[in-house]
């Protein structure tokens, strides 16, 4: 006779919010990312990036803000002035972002305020090339609220990567954006098993529900 099924901890993803434990983690949203003059031509992209994107992460991060939700900022540059740091991957994906470069900044837009943590990654995932992990841990955030770029690559490998290590995931799906509508679909599709989602208008609601 088999043992019985144990209880779930956790019954659903959608748990109450407290403000304490979430931070709001926005990805790559920087001018390297947004030279559209002389990157590759994305038209889908960009225009979802400054039509809808963009703007939704700012209401988020002022939300965020609002109700003491720590807000930290993850971008591509290098630790090296030659870039010997970056990742194989960068090295062959020639992802070359000066240190201190103005590429590496985050955009006007949704700028970085007071002491807002802003951490350098030369990776994919934060999780593996920054300390990122180390930083939420000694905050004592348990959830993280996932917006940036590009769906499905960074935002993607960092929701496996933070689910994997015990981490509540949300993915704000109007929140990020890739090359195609067809490949941000695709994306969500593929790793909404590992996180919450939810819409900007949706998570500021529930932000405004739950710490009430």
């Amino acid at each position: 006779m088999s043992a019985p099924r144990q209880r779930d901890v956790y019954e659903t993803r959608a748990q109450p919010l407290r403000p304490e434990r979430v931070g709001l983690l926005v990805i790559d949203v920087q001018n390297w990312v947004m030279d559209e003059a002389n990157r590759q031509p994305r038209p889908e992209f960009y225009d979802a990036a400054r039509s809808q994107v963009i703007p939704n992460i700012a209401r988020l991060i002022d939300a965020s803000r609002t109700h003491g939700v720590e807000v930290i900022y993850t971008v591509m540059e290098n630790f090296t002035e030659d870039g010997r740091d970056r990742s194989l991957d960068y090295k062959l994906s020639n992802f070359f972002i000066p240190k201190g470069s103005l590429d590496a900044k985050v955009i006007d837009e949704v700028a970085p305020q007071g002491d807002e943590m802003v951490i350098p990654k030369t990776s994919s995932s934060l999780f593996n090339s920054t300390n990122f992990e180390y930083l939420i841990r000694n905050i004592g955030l348990d959830t993280i609220t996932v917006t940036g770029f590009l769906t499905d690559q960074c935002v993607d490998h960092t929701i496996r990567d933070g689910a994997d290590r015990g981490f509540h995931m949300i993915c704000v799906s109007d929140g990020c954006a890739t090359d195609t509508q067809a490949r941000h679909d695709a994306a969500l599709n593929a790793f909404k098993g590992y996180c919450r989602m939810e819409t900007t208008d949706s998570l500021i609601a529930a932000m405004k529900r739950d710490f009430a």
